[in-house]
């Protein structure tokens, strides 16, 4: 009886809220003709009401959200797009008016007081969706079916109990999904096993049971169910997992029914998470846990709650009239004013924006306020808010009109498993692109070091002043071609960033050390380049030219290719960069593009003409520096020493000649079999027509049967 009670009265207070927003939409939709959605104005409203009316910035009853800028809340034209309240101190209870907001993508309340249930009614706009470490109580809504856009969701570290809803299978761009810490008991839904695009799941510290052969063919890259009661034998497929934690689980060899929830005895110690099945106090049961037989008591207090709603809702509708009145007293005086007008305190609005639901939403149109023309980005200025950890892959979805796009750009682009990044999160994590951060920079780009909490690495390549015209079609179309790039010898893209006019790509961090940084400073490394390493660094950059040639349709021509797009670890395993990056060497109008002189080929200094003939020419200069230790063009060096092609050529058939040219650095007698060998693949490169130099298929062969012939001599 006292459940049901509790019920009727939790539905009571539900509907008074309900009423009491209603009175609130009946007095704000008539006074709210400002800029913002009055549909997202309401919804707004409502969120601030049931806060408890927070101390945030710029927030107030019938305000206009986008046109004032109000804290944590971005938006696209007129609607709201996101609201990241990250550790703001919030009180209150989410309520069904959730669900009226009509284009937000990002919700982020991590890190607060906020208590009750989630609610059923979510905005099915939904994209990132963040409750971590809040006090909510209850289940896990079954409405999670309707949020079909969804890729990330974290409501880990909170008080949810029962079964996971069988939900998941419209889910299929769930990308990071984390409910550890919580109370949850059950089996994982057989709907789990829809999740196609899932890479990382976070389940433990809950209650969860049965076996994990729902999991078994996700594509999971991060995997933890520490601390639960799964059983049964773990799947193979699981093992292979590159993150995988399973401690704490009572795991067998045999298949076997999922074990019944373990009780403690009266005498063991309080778990730290509540038993299996148990009621979980929550503050609202603790504060009415008055047996069933004192109705009266309960009465009275229904009524008091009640009649402090009603205060409240004429109190407040009092003030929304006045606020009425003075916003029509102040519209009239705005008649004579221009409309386009730039408002005061606009420079404080953040200017992060998320991917918009462009089938709701038109973005660029020439209509737009002055406002907007604000945020030709201000890197020095732009506000920056926590976000939460960053997803590993998102599915794509451009930010720019769709009719804008080249159908076949827009389609495989939304195809592709790479994240869309906000200039205010890359901003925050490479200190506003301190010069602390920069790792490189050339005449097409700057490279900055972006450092997450976690210990993630990311590094951000900013194309400079020249190329931030380039049309966005164009862009997302070096996005699509870059994204496609997969090779263990060419560095991995994996986000973008395109807003407010910035052409930024985000990169897997691989190290801030390049092949030429190596050769060519006083680096203590140099000394570690030993023959055969050097070989082996040849043979990773010969592969990685290899794929883009011949590897992919249409090939890719690097054009830009040198000793320092070489990126090299501590083991001297090779990353290329800026592959993909031709069209941004094509309209380049500052002439040569090589930061280093005498990469370029005779043909591309006599008519500009690119082939993969050039990109061989310029991989013959490299293993020119890898044999010598010199630059490819020394200013210092006597006059017929100073351009090395031209210098060392005529040296590389003459065995006495080629020993002597040799980079001194290298440690050990050299074996002039692979010596002589390799100088001959560099003559071939390095030949003034094109037509002469070999395809990178046939030097990667050649290299190869260097290395097993030099192994086989030394075995």
């Amino acid at each position: 009886m006292y459940k049901v009670a509790l019920l009727m009265n939790n539905s009571s207070l539900k509907m008074a809220s309900l009423l009491f927003l209603g009175l609130m939409l009946i007095f704000i939709l008539p006074c709210s003709r400002g800029f913002t959605d009055p549909r997202d104005v309401f919804a707004i409203n409502g969120f601030y009401v049931n806060m408890g009316f927070p101390l945030l910035p710029g927030w107030r009853i019938g305000g206009d959200p986008c046109l004032e800028g109000w804290q944590g809340v971005e938006c696209v034209n007129s609607n709201i797009t996101a609201i990241i309240l990250n550790g703001a101190n919030l009180m209150g209870q989410l309520t069904e008016s959730l669900g009226v907001f009509v284009s937000i993508i990002t919700l982020d309340l991590s890190n607060n007081h906020i208590s009750g249930t989630i609610p059923e009614n979510l905005p099915v706009t939904l994209r990132r969706f963040f409750l971590s470490a809040n006090n909510f109580t209850g289940p896990i809504p079954s409405s999670l079916s309707t949020l079909t856009l969804l890729t990330d969701m974290a409501v880990n570290d909170n008080l949810l109990e029962g079964d996971l809803p069988d939900v998941f299978q419209p889910l299929a761009g769930l990308v990071n999904l984390d409910i550890s810490s919580n109370n949850l008991s059950g089996q994982l839904p057989p709907s789990m096993g829809n999740l196609s695009s899932l890479s990382t799941l976070h389940v433990q510290n809950n209650h969860l049971s049965g076996m994990l052969n729902v999991l078994q063919d996700l594509p999971l890259e991060n995997l933890n169910i520490e601390n639960n009661l799964f059983s049964g034998p773990i799947p193979p497929k699981l093992l292979t997992i590159p993150d995988f934690k399973k401690d704490g689980n009572p795991f067998n060899t045999t298949i076997s029914p999922s074990p019944a929830p373990i009780l403690p005895s009266p005498a063991s110690a309080s778990p730290p998470f509540p038993v299996v099945g148990a009621p979980v106090p929550s503050a609202g049961i603790i504060a009415n846990s008055i047996p069933y037989g004192k109705s009266d008591r309960k009465k009275a207090t229904m009524v008091v709650i009640y009649a402090a709603i009603a205060v409240a809702s004429v109190i407040i509708s009092v003030l929304m009239i006045t606020i009425c009145i003075s916003k029509s007293r102040k519209k009239q005086k705005d008649e004579e004013i221009p409309v386009m007008h730039k408002g005061k305190g606009q420079e404080k609005m953040n200017v992060s924006m998320h991917n918009a639901n462009l089938n709701m939403l038109s973005v660029g149109q020439k209509d737009k306020p002055e406002k907007q023309k604000e945020h030709e980005i201000d890197m020095a200025r732009t506000n920056v808010i926590m976000m939460p950890p960053l997803a590993e892959k998102i599915i794509v979805e451009p930010i720019v009109p769709p009719e804008k796009i080249p159908s076949s750009a827009s389609q495989n682009l939304n195809s592709q498993s790479i994240s869309s990044f906000s200039v205010s999160f890359l901003q925050q994590y490479t200190h506003s692109f301190a010069e602390e951060n920069l790792i490189s920079k050339d005449k097409l780009t700057k490279v900055y070091l972006a450092e997450f909490p976690d210990g993630k690495l990311l590094t951000v390549t900013k194309l400079e002043t020249a190329n931030l015209k380039i049309p966005t079609d164009e862009f997302l179309e070096l996005v699509l071609r870059t994204s496609l790039l997969r090779h263990p010898n060419i560095l991995e893209l994996v986000g973008y960033c395109m807003e407010y006019e910035q052409r930024l790509l985000v990169y897997n961090y691989f190290s801030t050390r390049t092949l030429h940084d190596i050769l060519h400073s006083k680096d203590d490394f140099k000394k570690k380049l030993s023959w055969n390493a050097r070989v082996d660094i040849t043979l990773g950059a010969a592969r990685a030219l290899e794929y883009l040639h011949e590897g992919c349709r249409p090939p890719v021509i690097h054009q830009n290719f040198d000793s320092a797009k070489i990126l090299l670890d501590d083991r001297c395993s090779v990353r290329v960069s800026q592959c993909g990056f031709a069209s941004l060497i094509l309209s380049n109008s500052m002439g040569q593009i090589h930061e280093l002189p005498n990469y370029e080929t005779p043909e591309v200094n006599d008519i500009g003409s690119y082939t993969d003939k050039s990109d061989v020419y310029s991989f013959g200069v490299v293993m020119l520096e890898l044999l010598t230790g010199r630059k490819p063009y020394e200013s210092s060096r006597p006059r017929e020493q100073r351009y090395l092609v031209r210098w060392a050529s005529s040296q590389l058939y003459d065995i006495n000649a080629l020993s002597r040219i040799v980079d001194p650095s290298i440690d050990g007698k050299l074996p002039m079999k692979s010596l002589s060998r390799f100088a001959d693949i560099i003559s071939r490169c390095v030949q003034q027509q094109p037509e002469f130099r070999p395809p990178m298929s046939e030097v990667v062969q050649d290299l190869t049967r260097m290395i097993e012939d030099a192994r086989s001599m030394q075995t």
